[in-house]
């Protein structure tokens, strides 16, 4: 007869993934980085951003102190000594007292030359003499050479995933090619001689694997490659088979289903039964999701969900997600945004477990904060996924939270 679940807190389940280190690294191109996370230490500056001083405004490029004072009655007159077109040099130019230079935006600013007055306070004159009507500051309508970035300066952080500006500022620096981590590779089995693929037409007893695709969508959505290995039934030594299989390719193994205690839930067998692997934990105190299984097999981590859906969503978002995460080089939290909330009707718990409950949000009128009601329905049941927007946490010590109790949210992405 197998054994009941031997209960451990989520905070413990989280303490397991110091087991498990980041995977290995890969060299790619700038423009493949997106949604990458840098290996080693943090990325500096190899050199200036800008390079050189210039100009934001189309005007004249002017030493400020020749400015000072001027006025539309009484402006200040300079001499204009050349024009600087963006792209070409503009330390050609060294300006004395009472010079100036044409300028356009994006020009190089000539030497001596730190500020730049717009064209709309100055007035040509002729081809060598301008007005200018307003006195300008130091700085002012101009970027330093270095002002973004100095050499040697801290670009990102480390464990940071790189964003479409961050590929930006590293192309800008001159960077063509970065060491990442490897994105994780996690084979995916839904178990169940209930099942059927969702191109096969129904017959009798049988539905759809639904999980599949979910968890497939999930792992692409935090970054993750997904291999579905399809439906095995309920078959121990086939079981094992595909998994061994699996495990040689991936870094991860999502068995969905057959997770539990009953008759023919061949998980916990099967991750006993994976050469070299390591049986961690088998049950969660969390609401839903109890059964959830993790063992190791060297740095690779299986997982056993739950087989209704909506329970392994929860447990993708609270461990899974945390840990391909950890596999990415980020640091292993879910990573999902955090939000305080208004609970809109009383909702009940047990003390013991952490609950997520399925919420759906509503904005009120003069309300400072979201008002959250619960999306109940039965475990199997698919329809309160759609009208869900986050999962409202309820700690292992809380008795249920009453209406208009302030509460966390974890908003789905």
């Amino acid at each position: 007869m197998k054994g009941f679940f031997q209960l451990i807190s989520s905070s413990r389940f989280y303490r397991l993934f110091s087991r498990f280190s980041p995977l290995p690294e890969e060299v790619l191109p700038v423009p493949d980085c997106l949604g990458r996370v840098p290996s080693g230490d943090k990325l500096t500056a190899e050199e200036r951003l800008p390079p050189f001083s210039r100009s934001t405004m189309d005007g004249f490029a002017v030493r400020a102190r020749d400015t000072f004072g001027c006025s539309e009655s009484e402006p200040a007159l300079l001499e204009i000594i050349g024009e600087i077109n963006m792209g070409s040099a503009g330390t050609k130019f060294t300006l004395k007292t009472g010079q100036a230079v044409h300028i356009w935006t994006g020009g190089e600013l000539p030497h001596k030359g730190d500020a730049v007055v717009m064209v709309e306070y100055s007035h040509l004159m002729d081809r060598q003499t301008v007005e200018i009507f307003r006195p300008v500051a130091p700085g002012e309508n101009i970027i330093r050479a270095g002002e973004d970035f100095e050499k040697n300066s801290t670009i990102l952080p480390e464990k940071r995933m790189l964003r479409p500006q961050d590929l930006g500022v590293l192309a800008g620096l001159g960077t063509t090619r970065l060491n990442v981590h490897r994105r994780p590779r996690v084979g995916i089995i839904s178990t169940g001689d209930e099942l059927i693929a969702p191109d096969q037409p129904l017959a009798p007893g049988k539905i759809r694997d639904i999980n599949s695709t979910t968890l497939a969508a999930l792992v692409t959505e935090a970054g993750g490659i997904p291999k579905c290995y399809g439906i095995i039934e309920d078959n121990l030594d086939k079981m094992l088979a595909v998994c061994e299989e699996a495990l040689t390719k991936n870094d991860m193994l999502l068995l969905s289903g057959g997770s539990s205690v009953g008759r023919r839930d061949f998980t916990l067998q099967v991750l006993e039964g994976l050469k070299g692997s390591e049986l961690l934990a088998h049950g969660v105190a969390i609401r839903p999701g109890k059964p959830t299984l993790l063992a190791s097999k060297g740095n690779k981590a299986i997982f056993g969900l739950p087989g209704h859906v909506a329970s392994a969503m929860v447990v993708f978002y609270l461990f899974v997600r945390p840990l391909m995460r950890l596999f990415s080089g980020l640091a292993p939290d879910h990573g999902l945004q955090n939000i305080q909330v208004r609970c809109g009707e009383q909702i009940p718990s047990v003390i013991g477990r952490e609950e997520y409950v399925r919420i759906s949000l509503a904005r009120k009128p003069a309300a400072e904060l979201p008002v959250a009601t619960p999306v109940y329905g039965k475990s199997g049941l698919l329809h309160p996924l759609i009208a869900a927007d986050g999962l409202l946490v309820i700690g292992r010590d809380v008795e249920g939270l009453d209406a208009g109790a302030r509460a966390e949210v974890l908003l789905f992405p």
